[in-house]
């Protein structure tokens, strides 16, 4: 199979798989199953198939739960979504993506940077911005929205990273380190 049809199957079976874990998991109402479900599929697409493909899922991951109504509620929240998606995948991409060593301590250094700027990205953007400014939401429906995106989000991003340093190393010895750019 050439590089670029490798890509785009990697690519597509890792979108599906997330939509999929949204769509399934979303109906148990935890947030933290979900998100860090989704942290781990953005890390294993960008450390398995590249940053395209982990920053193409980054991008899409939020507009098609948006779509399908198991996401944010709003397109503003969803930008930034993404953008925050957008960072974790290019943290990890700089730090421990297929070009570079995958050990642990790589892996411990990309969960925690990465959970951290993915957090502050979303804390700024929707907590700080959005909500209060662009929104303007009524005092309770601004504490629960903000609620769903400070520290959940950096729990649900260490958990994901986390959870790859078990999965990772299996996939990708399964797919033989087939480097795909």
């Amino acid at each position: 199979m050439n590089r670029k049809a490798l890509w785009v199957t990697q690519t597509g079976v890792l979108l599906a798989l997330l939509i999929v874990v949204q769509a399934v998991t979303s109906g148990l109402g935890n947030t933290l199953v979900t998100g860090s479900l989704v942290n781990l599929i953005l890390i294993v697409a960008v450390t398995t198939g590249g940053f395209a493909s982990g920053f193409t899922i980054a991008l899409l991951s939020p507009l098609f739960a948006f779509m399908f109504g198991i996401g944010p509620a709003f397109p503003q929240i969803v930008v930034c979504v993404a953008l925050g998606n957008a960072v974790l995948v290019t943290i990890w991409h700089l730090i421990a993506g297929i070009n570079k060593k995958q050990g642990v301590m790589n892996f411990a250094m990309a969960t925690l940077v990465g959970a951290l700027a993915k957090f502050g990205v979303l804390y700024l953007s929707i907590v700080q911005f959005v909500v209060p400014i662009l929104l303007k939401m009524p005092a309770p429906k601004a504490a629960m929205v903000s609620g769903a995106f400070s520290f959940p989000q950096l729990i649900t991003a260490l958990i994901g990273g986390g959870l790859s340093i078990l999965v990772v190393p299996v996939l990708s010895k399964a797919l033989n380190r087939q480097r795909v750019h």
